[in-house]
């Protein structure tokens, strides 16, 4: 027999069913996500290619000292368990809010999604509030020959193509933390440019944290185009990174060998 609590829980799934207006604009291309058994990192098959995710571009890329010291200062068992509790709840969130946006609801009951279902709430009242319509949710974007990744909504939003990424945080972001956020935003805007003929106007990333606390960012116009050279940037460093790592564990030839190689 349910109790109080769930079936209370049931009838705030109403809140969850409304949905957003789905335009066809775009007839988006289907692909695969993998993990190369090599290196355990993300790659996506599209159109018989495969190609490295926007994450593990950014991951290999980025400066980690912060993170080092992180661990150093609570210690690598705390931190594992951090990064796992945060890296359920955020799935759970992102769960709950690509139901809602395809009108479909979604429950759970768990702990973790007790945790997530408030934030989400706070992302479609506030966050989504603007948005006209959109044209996909866990939308698979690639840029051929060079990255592949799923951003969390394409859509309008105050009459401007947007690319939506939402986010959990245990504690509020500042700006200066969250730069590969605003890459994640201008590699999804550069790929379906590119691939759709669009111009995507700006990029949103509503985040929320545990205790309720909802903070927006957004990139357009001049600002949108420096972090897209930026992360063109990033892109160039990670092929060299690769290039670099293939040279190193590329076999020795015997003929090179004889031949003062």
């Amino acid at each position: 027999m349910m109790s109080d609590k769930d079936i209370k829980e049931y009838h705030d799934l109403d809140k969850l069913k409304s949905g957003l207006k789905k335009s066809n604009k775009y007839n988006y291309i289907r692909g695969k996500q993998l993990t190369d058994p090599g290196t355990g990192t993300r790659v996506y098959d599209i159109d018989n290619s495969r190609l490295p995710s926007v994450t593990t571009i950014l991951g290999a890329t980025k400066n980690k000292q912060f993170l080092k010291e992180w661990k150093a200062k609570v210690g690598e068992e705390e931190a594992e368990r951090i990064k796992n509790v945060s890296s359920a709840r955020g799935t759970c969130m992102h769960k709950f809010l690509e139901h809602y946006v395809l009108g479909t609801g979604c429950v759970d009951l768990t702990k973790i999604g007790q945790e997530a279902r408030p934030m989400a709430d706070k992302i479609i009242e506030i966050g989504l509030a603007p948005v006209e319509e959109y044209y996909g949710s866990e939308v698979m974007l690639h840029y051929p020959g060079l990255y592949a990744g799923s951003t969390d909504l394409v859509c309008l939003h105050n009459g401007k193509e947007t690319i939506v990424d939402f986010k959990q945080s245990n504690r509020p972001k500042r700006e200066e933390w969250i730069e590969d956020y605003y890459l994640q935003i201008a590699m999804y805007a550069m790929a379906h440019d590119y691939v759709y003929g669009s111009k995507i106007e700006q990029g949103v990333i509503m985040v929320c944290t545990p205790d309720l606390y909802y903070q927006e960012f957004k990139t357009e116009g001049v600002d949108l185009r420096a972090w897209k050279h930026k992360a063109l940037k990033r892109i160039n460093m990670y092929n060299e990174l690769i290039h670099d790592e293939k040279e190193r564990t590329k076999p020795m030839n015997p003929e090179d060998f004889f031949n003062g190689a």
